[in-house]
């Protein structure tokens, strides 16, 4: 628990453990910082919900949303609600940086446990999901956290190449339109260019 080092008598710097969880914080405000402005122009073009996640352990923490109180949709997670990353759209996109093995450990500590009859609980199946989000660059939640609800995320990444969050549109299922994909990957694209990421040009 080094939260203070005594480098000599009667001087103490902070301790690394200290710095590292400022670190987490820094990272976390100013990912909200940075994307709050193209969250709020992104929910104005498509009047639905636009959420900012990022994972913490075996879950996604939804740390700032951009809705419409009068758009008929229900809130689905308050700020600081939780949900399995195997359920989320944002979750996958977490779960599809993860090697093989640590899918499959995700999968025996979690049982893959589902919310309805959409949810994926079946680990062959999962990693094929999985082998399409890391296809695409963007994941989908077909009703498999909330039935009546469909999702569409993308991943923001910081200066060092980290993915930090992710930025994903819900709706009504029967409102998700494909167009906005484009609009939701460019978003992400915006915020963590802000962050100062870099992408690595393809060969």
């Amino acid at each position: 628990t080094r939260f203070v080092d005594r480098v000599e008598p009667g001087t103490y710097r902070l301790g690394m453990r200290l710095l590292e969880l400022g670190n987490v914080v820094k990272s976390r405000l100013s990912v909200r910082e940075a994307a709050l402005d193209f969250m709020r122009a992104l929910h104005k073009k498509t009047q639905q919900t636009v959420n900012l996640s990022v994972r913490q352990g075996d879950e996604i923490v939804y740390i700032d949303r951009a809705y419409s109180e009068r758009s008929g949709m229900q809130v689905v997670r308050a700020i600081g609600g939780r949900a399995p990353l195997h359920l989320t759209s944002t979750g996958k996109l977490f779960l599809s940086i993860d090697d093989a093995k640590t899918i499959r450990a995700y999968a025996t500590r979690t049982g893959l446990a589902g919310h309805n009859k959409n949810s994926i609980t079946d680990l062959a199946r999962f990693e094929r999901e999985l082998s399409l989000v890391r296809a695409r660059g963007y994941a989908r939640d077909n009703e498999e956290l909330e039935l009546g609800v469909r999702c569409m995320a993308a991943g923001i990444h910081d200066d060092s190449g980290k993915l930090v969050a992710g930025l994903s549109i819900s709706a009504p299922a029967d409102r998700l339109q494909e167009e906005w994909l484009e609009d939701l990957v460019q978003t992400a694209s915006s915020i963590s260019a802000t962050l100062g990421y870099r992408p690595t040009p393809a060969i």
